[in-house]
């Protein structure tokens, strides 16, 4: 599912325009980053928690060239998923 699918649900499960629907999902995200940035974890019952991560300084390689390369150090966001979701996953069938 994509963003623009996401607000088409949530418009017709809610009996919403698209512009509203649009401005709720948007909403909802923008509540994760806040959090993500302000106390570094966010978590949502039932899918998981986003949390903040560091990645170290490494050097990697040009891959056309071959040659090292100094890569500095940043942040990520990881996510731990929840149980539920977890279990939910589990029964989905994969297409081979």
């Amino acid at each position: 599912m994509n963003k623009a699918e996401m607000i088409e649900k949530v418009a017709a499960e809610h009996e919403l325009s698209k512009v509203k629907a649009q401005a709720i999902v948007e909403q909802v995200f923008g509540f994760v980053g806040t959090d993500l940035k302000k106390e570094g974890r966010f978590a949502f019952p039932g899918l998981g928690t986003f949390t903040v991560g560091q990645r170290a300084a490494r050097t990697g390689r040009n891959p056309q060239t071959g040659e090292a390369l100094k890569i500095k150090a940043s942040k990520t966001v990881r996510f731990k998923p929840a149980p539920a979701l977890k279990e939910l996953v589990a029964k989905v069938k994969v297409a081979k």
